[in-house]
């Protein structure tokens, strides 16, 4: 049975998303199951998203824009979608993140969102968020889209050691992460680096923190807490972080030497040499 359940289409991205699908379906003189033959998906699939019941992907949208010959409105509109379904808390930094010029992070749990695999990312949001598990995965995969940007953002990333050990999902995904750790050493514009256990106390034991730069606008600290992010452009903080990132820098790794030993702890902790990634 066809879903006709009215939107407000200015209720969140969704509900517009699902709105403008049906009155541009209904326009173009396709009902769902008409719709559904061209793009190859299910009528069922065409009434979930026509009523903010199913998150679209980003290819769903390409292939509707290509069918309702939309000029791209459904790629534009499917990045909110899926930004909205991001955390609350989280949603003003992600909106930083795709803005700025230049991330430095220190990460002493987990693999930074921009770098982790779908598997691992699966693994990591399922422990509390099981209901929403595929729109929370495809909204974090689609963060990463800015580094395959024509003009991506530098990225410093700095690792605790403890983020290779701490077995996150099964032993595969582990090594397939890590392998997509190493897919990045000869990467122009992102580099990895490992702070190791022998460094003992530094000035990242109090959390993680990332630091933005942008072009034009000032910069931004972020770090977050249990279940809320904090966000500041206060100079002074900005300045003390600064030196504190750059001390991390400083002890951690080479790029050389990081690569090394993220092989070795593939090798001895998750069972084989990793084999070649690509960034």
């Amino acid at each position: 049975m066809v879903n006709i359940r009215n939107l407000d289409p200015s209720a969140s991205p969704l509900d517009y998303y699902g709105s403008e699908l049906r009155r541009l379906r209904e326009e173009a003189g396709l009902n769902q199951p008409q719709l559904g033959k061209i793009l190859f998906c299910t009528a069922s699939l065409i009434g979930q998203i026509e009523t903010a019941k199913k998150v679209p992907t980003r290819e769903f949208s390409e292939r509707l824009d290509a069918a309702l010959m939309t000029s791209g409105s459904f790629s534009r509109l499917v990045g909110l979608v899926l930004r909205s379904q991001l955390p609350t808390c989280f949603q003003a930094y992600a909106e930083m993140e795709a803005r700025a010029t230049y991330l430095s992070t220190y990460q002493a749990q987990l693999v930074y969102g921009l770098l982790q695999t779908e598997e691992y990312a699966r693994a990591v949001l399922g422990v509390e968020n099981p209901g929403r598990l595929d729109e929370m995965v495809a909204a974090r995969m689609d963060r990463q889209r800015i580094l395959g940007r024509e003009h991506p953002p530098v990225l410093c990333v700095v690792l605790d050691e403890a983020v290779l050990h701490r077995q996150i999902g099964s032993a595969e995904v582990m090594r397939n992460q890590l392998a997509h750790l190493l897919g990045f050493r000869d990467h122009p514009w992102v580099q990895v680096q490992i702070l190791p256990f022998e460094v003992g106390q530094h000035p990242g034991l109090l959390g993680s923190f990332t630091l933005l730069r942008f072009d034009e606008d000032p910069d931004i600290f972020y770090t977050e807490s249990y279940d809320s992010g904090h966000m500041t452009a206060h100079s002074q903080v900005i300045r003390e972080r600064s030196v504190s990132y750059a001390r991390l820098q400083a002890s951690a790794l080479s790029r050389e030497d990081s690569a090394a030993l993220i092989e070795r702890v593939t090798r001895e902790r998750y069972g084989h040499q990793p084999g070649p990634a690509v960034a």
